[in-house]
């Protein structure tokens, strides 16, 4: 499960924080990590894509860790890039990590997108009343059964906003309980939406004692 999401009936592909050149950014500062993750998920984007077949695909910022970071994509992760803008309209929503997206990168680079009653954008707005999907928060479910306890990325909706789970491979995630998700659903009807190994599994969040 690649924690993207499609809307069958615009044949739209939605997905959000892919971080991409996460490993080469922590290297600049003296943090040495396997320079792979870029294509570790641009080849999952490929896959993802390959499988529904998207007239356009939306990224919902942070695309990109820094600034920078298009400037170290191998020319495998261009190549990449550019089979994707060749089969699907693509457009990149700027994030806190990417406020700008080079001229290099074949899309359509917004702040904020509203389609068909939705409004997109990276990081969550309170004072949006439409309907929304976001990223910026990475949100995590933690689940335990059977004498074990389980971490994993979720869509965190209460049926009028949705916050995606990083796509990225190096990404980290934010407990769906964390005081950064304070306000933005309505407590009793917010639901995690677990990515599992074999399929999707939608469960109450319990709330948190402050």
């Amino acid at each position: 499960m690649s924690g993207a999401l499609y809307f069958r009936d615009s044949q739209m592909l939605i997905l959000a924080d892919m971080h991409l050149e996460k490993a080469t950014s922590g290297a600049r500062r003296g943090l040495f990590l396997p320079p792979y993750d870029s294509k570790v998920t641009l080849d999952l984007l490929t896959r993802t894509a390959a499988k529904y077949e998207p007239t356009r695909i939306v990224f919902l910022g942070d695309s990109f860790h820094d600034t920078h970071a298009p400037s170290r994509l191998t020319d495998d992760s261009h190549t990449v890039l550019q089979s994707l803008a060749s089969k699907s309209e693509l457009t990149w929503i700027t994030g806190n990590h990417d406020p700008e997206i080079p001229s290099t990168i074949a899309a359509t680079c917004v702040s904020e997108l509203s389609f068909d009653s939705l409004h997109f954008t990276h990081i969550p707005q309170r004072s949006v009343q439409a309907p929304q999907i976001s990223g910026h928060l990475h949100p995590i479910a933690t689940v335990q059964g059977r004498g074990r306890t389980l971490r994993r990325r979720c869509f965190a909706s209460d049926g009028t906003r949705m916050i995606l789970p990083a796509f990225g491979a190096f990404t980290g995630g934010l407990n769906i309980k964390d005081k950064a998700f304070d306000g933005l659903f309505a407590p009793k009807q917010l639901i995690a939406h677990v990515i599992g190994d074999q399929g999707i599994y939608s469960l109450p969040v319990v709330a948190a004692n402050r």
